[in-house]
């Protein structure tokens, strides 16, 4: 089954979707002209399944995207993602 992650920002959050189910979200803030990713989380039966990162791609992707905003990752595995996969450092400067 395809997933899809989509940004909710009335719940300060990107969600992961997969056919009518949510399996994980990435929680953000908004301040000023930062994102602040704070929480990242895969439903318990999923993870280790690349979905995780898949959340966080589709997320800094549409920020990439959507908006000038900087990227502040609060979150480890976020600032961990960043740090593997360099093309997605230049959102922490913008």
């Amino acid at each position: 089954m395809s997933t899809v992650v989509e940004n909710r920002p009335d719940q300060n959050q990107y969600a992961l979707v997969e056919g009518d189910a949510t399996v994980g979200f990435a929680a953000y803030e908004i301040v000023g002209d930062e994102i602040r990713f704070t929480h990242t989380e895969i439903e318990p039966s999923r993870r280790s399944t690349g979905l995780g990162a898949q959340l966080v791609q589709g997320a800094l992707d549409d920020v990439r995207e959507g908006s000038e905003r900087r990227v502040v990752p609060l979150c480890p595995f976020v600032a961990d993602y960043i740090d593997e996969h360099v093309d997605y450092r230049e959102l922490l400067t913008r």
